[in-house]
């Protein structure tokens, strides 16, 4: 991915909330929101017409929940990396998002403090998790395939806990 320019599709289903990622993100020159999307449809839909590099979508979406509107992505479009940004705090729910082939998972109470944390690890070809996860082992769709930083295992967070190396 060009760090000189990361086009990013934004998707949640509360304007507000939308409303402030957009901010903290169009805070650098380097990232270009080029789309917002309130729910998994528009989400699918979007992210044809945009070809986004990063989506960070919710998984509480109306329409199509964001793991599936995530599937629908990663095979239609596997270019655009997925960075999930939800209120679901469960290590399975984690561990089902990496399933399908998420690149970055932030809970939504930590994102002030990591989201710019998770897209900079995407951008280098990591995956990345909140420092609330550390610990946890999780395993990312052994369907994709992994970006060069990817195969050699580089899985942080936002203290540098390397939790896994990537399947």
């Amino acid at each position: 991915m060009d760090a000189s320019s990361v086009r990013i599709l934004v998707v949640d289903d509360h304007d507000e909330f939308r409303r402030f990622v957009s901010t903290v993100l169009q805070g650098r020159a380097d990232l270009e929101v080029i789309g917002q999307a309130s729910d998994g449809l528009e989400a699918v839909q979007m992210a044809g017409e945009l070809k986004p590099d990063l989506i960070l979508l919710d998984m509480g979406l109306p329409k199509m929940n964001g793991i599936e509107a995530a599937q629908r992505i990663r095979r239609n479009f596997p270019k655009s990396e997925i960075i999930f940004v939800s209120q679901e705090s469960s290590a399975d729910i984690v561990e089902h998002a990496f399933g399908v082939g998420a690149s970055a998972y932030v809970v939504k109470t930590d994102a002030a403090r990591e989201i710019l944390a998770a897209v900079d690890a995407v951008i280098r070809g990591e995956c990345f998790c909140g420092e609330r996860f550390a610990g946890h082992n999780f395993t990312r769709d052994a369907d994709r395939a992994p970006s060069d930083a990817q195969d050699q295992g580089n899985f942080v967070n936002k203290t540098g806990f390397a939790t896994s190396p990537l399947a």
